[in-house]
């Protein structure tokens, strides 16, 4: 039977393949260290689950909720703005309550795109960036992922070279999954080009507060005039260990958010309340929470930097994000990022999320997780130690389990 037009679209998800090997050795007693799935193993802060808790026992809040998010919280994301950023936002305005970053970029496409419009995003980038516009008809063109002094000429390519002239850009930074952090005054050159041509910003914040050296990075809706043309999307999964609360925010620009906030008013009707009460208290906390969680996976960064690098894989130090974004070793890049995050699935009892799922200039990349304890990050090392000293030197002789099923 023929594909749905707008599933046929989609290209084959390579991290199922991973995932299906991944289930495989484990149904046969391997011990997988999965380093590829960015899914956060801390617990939820204490306090932001009491007070789940004792909201949930109040059955007023068991009913609908809001779908742009209650008041309260979307005054917390307002007032979270202005201490972090020093960005004004109107909270009845200039924001709104998605079901995590994802499910807003996904809706925010629906919102403006109309066929064939052409979108600029980063190749490699998280795929929602990319495939909530395919889904919606759109088309995209490709841009460098690094911000620097290469990123503007490509915009003016890219503008010069699409018929129609693009209608928005994506930014993500820090980058997942390149973990790429961007300038202040990077912004600023990429807003005032947007302002200029008439091009919509839409920037992924979700790893704002997961950095480890230097200042943290900006916003932005910081650039003076940005709010004009952007809209920011954050996430609370990472910075308060909440992935499966499902709570994220998009904020920026009147239009819109108002646009956005009317195609979700058609799908949903918000987070469950008490867990909108609950982000609500742990935006409004004193920041203890979330230098905790950047504290444990500035070490866990620190480890696999030092553990890889020993065990003859040179992995260089994020700055930013809960993921390095790894080269390939040199004697297995020719088979590529799928075929090499087989071999390690296979042969180390190591997971990890090949490049190429995150587009086609990713493919000489793996992409790892800090998502596993110090004392497991080092024994994936010791793991990939040995499948390098016995395979790296007749790489092609290593054939996946799966080339003989």
């Amino acid at each position: 039977m023929e594909e749905f037009h707008k599933v046929r679209r989609l290209p084959p998800y390579v991290f199922e393949q991973v995932n299906r090997l991944k289930a495989s050795a484990r149904s046969r007693g391997a011990d997988i260290i999965d380093l590829g799935m960015g899914n956060p193993d801390l617990p939820t802060p204490t306090a932001i689950v009491d007070k789940l808790c004792e909201v949930v026992r109040d059955p007023r809040t068991h009913r609908y909720s809001s779908s742009r998010g209650i008041p309260g919280l979307r005054r917390a994301q307002a007032n979270y703005y202005a201490r972090r950023f020093g960005v004004k936002l109107n909270p009845d305005t200039q924001v709104v309550a998605t079901l995590g970053s994802k499910e807003g970029f996904a809706n925010m496409a629906q919102a403006i795109t109309a066929p064939g419009d052409v979108v600029l995003c980063p190749d490699p980038t998280y795929p929602i960036h990319a495939f909530g516009f395919i889904m919606s008809g759109g088309v995209i063109r490709s841009l460098q992922a690094k911000p620097d002094d290469g990123f503007i000429p490509a915009l003016e390519r890219g503008v010069r070279h699409s018929i129609p002239k693009p209608l928005a850009l994506i930014l993500n930074y820090p980058s997942n999954p390149t973990a790429h952090v961007a300038s202040l005054d990077f912004y600023k050159d990429v807003v005032a080009f947007a302002k200029k041509n008439d091009i919509i910003i839409l920037s992924d914040l979700a790893y704002s507060e997961i950095y480890f050296d230097g200042n943290p990075p900006p916003s932005v809706l910081q650039v003076p005039g940005a709010i004009d043309v952007a809209v920011e999307f954050t996430s609370m999964s990472k910075t308060f260990s909440m992935p499966g609360w499902r709570m994220g925010f998009a904020v920026g620009n009147e239009r819109l958010i108002a646009a956005l906030t009317r195609v979700k008013s058609y799908l949903d009707y918000g987070a469950f309340t008490p867990i909108q009460v609950a982000a609500t208290a742990a935006l409004n906390g004193d920041g203890t929470d979330i230098a905790e969680v950047r504290e444990v996976y500035h070490k866990r960064r620190d480890v696999m930097v030092d553990s890889f690098t020993r065990a003859g894989w040179e992995i260089p130090a994020p700055a930013a994000t809960m993921f390095a974004w790894a080269p390939i070793p040199e004697p297995f890049k020719h088979l590529g990022s799928l075929e090499f995050s087989k071999l390690l699935i296979e042969h180390a009892d190591v997971a990890v999320a090949p490049g190429v799922g995150f587009g086609e200039h990713g493919d000489d990349y793996v992409r790892l997780a800090l998502v596993e304890n110090e004392h497991r990050i080092r024994q994936a090392a010791r793991s990939i130690k040995r499948f390098l000293q016995t395979t790296a030197k007749h790489p092609n002789n290593v054939v996946p389990l799966a080339a003989h099923r």
